[in-house]
């Protein structure tokens, strides 16, 4: 029904015209829909043709995040890390974002995609220099070709979608893989970056990790449509629905959802159904609002466990692998543990290093003024500046230190 064929009119619209063909959908909604049900390798006929290489890569990877997680885990415990949002029974998610893009391409992470990070090669202490409290980032986000941990629910979609417009306005071969939770989709960010990737058809992916919960609060609470894959065909993308701990299915989405925006297809929204096994962080009683009932059955579908009974039924898992894979999660795992349990060595004057590419006046004001009272620390002189202020006392706003002396 029309506006003009709403009850109660008592105009005679036989005359007018119909709308102009600007209304029309630009592009048959069809192809967009996700399947019903999620996508599925293992456990399947399609299965036995999946690359014996790749499944042994994604099988020492995901055990060598579980192993990443628990120790993680246990240096929060032991207040090492200020906190800890654990990705435990989401490590097929995190491989397979890693596993999915080339060098060339960008790696947009939220706060809980430190093994994202880590399984694209980026060193795990500086993945958790964040985390520490230590930096705002401890890597150069240029050099590993990852974005900063956004804390801030899906901010980060935005910026990925940013800098794959620009990478294709100057010709660059750039994907970007931006990756989110479920809560993260009641963020209008998310919105506001799903459609201007599709209306500027730019080289992106978003993968949603559907883990249940947005802290507390249950899917079904934040949304009510079929599934979160679904919201990509009103933006005019294709939307997939996978199982999120099947690590080779989702592995096979993203790449071709990687190969599709390289090729000027655009994006492509993904939902992996998976499940936070931990509680949201280590300040979360999970157990508040869900069952220990629930979580083992989720237990039962742990990604490592389900690759495994893959790799066992091709005689792929042999105990020389098995080995191998188990002593390199245990060398990482020891490596992290000996360094995050080194104090770091700090300079306070980092706090004005990477905010700008050109520091702005009040930014070298600060440093000028933070420099000397350093210095008057070291001289033995801490009670007093060479501008006179107390040391980390702060100038009045907006005023130089020597404008403030008596």
């Amino acid at each position: 029904m029309t506006v003009l064929e709403q009850p109660g009119s008592s105009r005679n619209t036989s005359d007018l015209p119909g709308p102009p063909p600007a209304w029309r959908p630009r592009v048959d909604p069809g192809p967009l829909l996700p399947d019903a049900e999620p996508y599925r390798l293992l456990g399947t006929d399609a299965a036995g043709r999946l690359d014996p290489g790749l499944l042994t890569r994604l099988y020492a990877q995901l055990v060598r995040g579980r192993r990443y997680n628990a120790q993680a885990t246990a240096l929060t415990r032991q207040g090492r890390l200020a906190v800890y949002p654990s990705s435990t029974g989401q490590e097929a998610c995190q491989v397979a974002a890693a596993l999915a893009l080339e060098d060339r391409d960008w790696l947009f992470p939220s706060y809980r995609d430190t093994l994202a990070a880590v399984a694209r090669g980026l060193d795990p202490v500086q993945a958790l220099t964040l985390l520490r409290g230590d930096w705002h980032t401890g890597y150069d986000p240029q050099e590993h070709r990852i974005a900063p941990l956004c804390t801030p629910l899906a901010t980060q979609l935005p910026h990925a979608v940013g800098l794959a417009h620009a990478a294709r306005l100057k010709g660059d071969d750039v994907v970007a893989l931006a990756v989110v939770g479920d809560g993260g989709t009641s963020e209008g960010d998310f919105h506001e970056a799903l459609n201007f990737a599709a209306v500027w058809q730019t080289p992106v992916v978003f993968l949603v990790q559907n883990n249940g919960f947005a802290i507390s609060v249950p899917l079904a609470k934040q949304t009510a449509a079929p599934s979160l894959a679904h919201k990509a065909v009103g933006y005019g993308m294709p939307g997939r629905l996978v199982d999120g701990n099947d690590a080779p299915a989702l592995h096979e989405v993203l790449t071709e959802a990687v190969r599709r925006a390289r090729g000027g297809g655009g994006p492509t929204l993904v939902e992996a159904v998976t499940y936070r096994i931990e509680a949201h962080t280590n300040a979360d009683d999970a157990t508040r609002y869900r069952t220990d009932s629930e979580v083992e059955t989720w237990r039962e579908h742990d990604p490592i466990a389900l690759l495994e009974h893959e790799l066992r039924d091709r005689d792929l898992l042999t105990e020389e692998f098995v080995r191998t894979t188990q002593e390199g999660a245990e060398e990482l795992a020891a490596g992290l543990r000996d360094r995050m349990n080194a104090d770091p060595e700090l300079d306070p004057m980092d706090l004005f290093t990477h905010v700008f590419a050109e520091q702005t006046s009040q930014l070298r004001e600060q440093a000028a003024q933070l420099r000397a009272e350093l210095a008057a620390e070291a001289a033995g002189h801490p009670e007093h500046t060479e501008h006179g202020a107390l040391a980390g006392e702060p100038a009045a706003a907006g005023r130089s230190a020597q404008e403030t002396r008596p």
